[in-house]
């Protein structure tokens, strides 16, 4: 690979172009390189990042999206369209997870960037309630370790300490016991997820409720991932516990619509039991010489188009269109885990809805990711222990594609019990430390993360 993406192929720019270039070529060589990168996920061997990988529904969100491109919806004077599309997101996201028993409040929410704005949003506003109600100056947080990490993200960029609760190995849902035991009166809330990111487990929602309520605090549900599915997997009667705010100390609920919800990047749901949640992160600047300034979440100036592409997204599926895609993935992920079931060598981690988890003792998993890479599957890679996780998608629905995950399986397991215990090539990528985590350990992984985010983000090489 070169040393930056495409400086083979393309024009490098390092300075502005003196002349434009027509906007035909632009268009051209941006849409050659689109092709050949959507050909890598359209195989349906990608886990989880394509939720929808539909280019119809693709291009009509882009016809909706481009109506509101241009628009800054901080101006809803000039665009009160974007009130309508960001007001019936929330209602509609609302319905989904039974506002409707909310009797203890009047539940409101917020469209925000994604996953982790939702998450920042979610402990800010926990982080103020707390200090407006309860005087509390020492705010602390508890997650299982299985809770994703824009939770320590949020604590470590609000100032609020950062608990994590240890999960049972065999069932990977969080020890609530070890949750109620670490509560103090400086706590601001607690979370449980709705499905957790590497195992597609759902802790116990219903457990984590009575403990908020006797402590009084918050109980935040992150169903970013799951938020959009699991409801339509319970309408299909699969065995899915209840956690929304059916449960009475449910007091938040983030859902992405830019996964399951089939939106494109960028949007996300936060969803609160009563909206004195969501208003105590509003910001106010009443005596700014600009005038008056106030936003209602952290984000200033916003594009209309994700907000109406994203409307557009949920009213032209319906119920009936996520149900029906739900009722595929949830088949395709019991297909794949039967796949995985019937090699005793692997395990499954916990109990899985439609993302999966595996794991081996009697191999280094990662042999198994060694062998079926070059076969075009990418996985997401686990640690602690080593496993390897799918997050089934409608790419996954595709006729074939289950049966060649089970075939390229097979062939991939007798491959690992030939290897064992060596070392396996991508182990040194995502797996975990031999030995645990050490901090030379951590010292050396955040020096390579970091020497990443810089190739990632780096000007074009001089000479290129």
């Amino acid at each position: 690979m070169p040393d930056f993406p495409y400086q083979d192929r393309y024009p490098v720019n390092r300075t502005l172009p003196q002349h434009g270039r027509p906007r035909d070529e632009v268009l051209a060589e941006m849409a050659e390189m689109a092709a050949e990168e959507d050909a890598f996920w359209e195989t349906g061997k990608c886990s989880g990042t394509m939720y929808c990988g539909d280019h119809d529904h693709y291009a009509f969100m882009n016809d909706a999206f481009g109506l509101y491109a241009h628009v800054n919806i901080l101006q809803r004077d000039m665009c009160p369209s974007a009130t309508r599309f960001e007001g019936e997101i929330i209602a509609m996201a609302l319905d989904l997870f039974h506002a409707d028993a909310v009797t203890d409040g009047e539940p409101a929410g917020l469209v925000t960037t994604g996953g982790t704005g939702s998450i920042l949003h979610a402990v800010l506003a926990m982080r103020e309630k707390a200090a407006a109600d309860r005087g509390v100056t020492h705010p602390n947080f508890i997650k299982p370790e299985t809770g994703h990490p824009a939770f320590d993200k949020a604590c470590h960029l609000f100032g609020v300490e950062l608990r994590r609760a240890p999960i049972d190995p065999v069932t990977t849902q969080v020890d609530v016991a070890w949750v109620d035991a670490h509560i103090d009166d400086q706590t601001i809330g607690i979370m449980g997820s709705a499905c957790n990111y590497g195992y597609g487990t759902i802790d116990p929602i219903a457990e984590l409720s009575e403990v908020a309520l006797r402590h009084g605090v918050g109980l935040h549900v992150d169903g970013c991932l799951g938020g959009f599915i699991l409801p339509f997997g319970q309408e299909l009667g699969l065995d899915i516990p209840l956690f929304d705010f059916r449960i009475p100390g449910v007091t938040s609920i983030s859902a992405d619509t830019h996964k399951y919800g089939y939106a494109f990047k960028g949007t996300s749901t936060l969803l609160f039991r009563d909206k004195s949640w969501r208003n105590a992160q509003y910001f106010f600047l009443t005596d700014w010489t600009g005038g008056k300034y106030g936003s209602p979440g952290i984000e200033g100036s916003r594009s209309g188009g994700l907000v109406a592409a994203t409307w557009a997204s949920m009213v032209q599926l319906g119920r009936d269109g996520y149900l029906g895609y739900a009722r595929e993935i949830f088949a395709t992920a019991a297909q794949m885990q039967d796949a995985v079931r019937s090699h005793p060598e692997l395990r499954i981690m916990g109990t899985p809805t439609f993302l999966f988890s595996f794991t081996s003792d009697d191999f280094d998993v990662y042999h198994i990711n060694d062998f079926m890479r070059p076969r075009g599957w990418r996985f997401n890679g686990q640690q602690y222990p080593n496993g390897l996780h799918m997050a089934v998608t409608r790419p996954q629905t595709q006729a074939g594609v289950a049966e060649a995950f089970a075939t390229d399986l097979a062939e991939a397991v007798a491959y690992a019990k030939d290897k064992g215990h060596e070392p396996a090539a991508s182990g040194a990528i995502y797996g975990g430390v031999a030995g645990g985590m050490t901090d030379e350990a951590d010292e050396f992984i955040r020096a390579v993360m970091a020497d990443m985010f810089d190739a990632q983000q780096a000007v074009p090489p001089k000479g290129t």
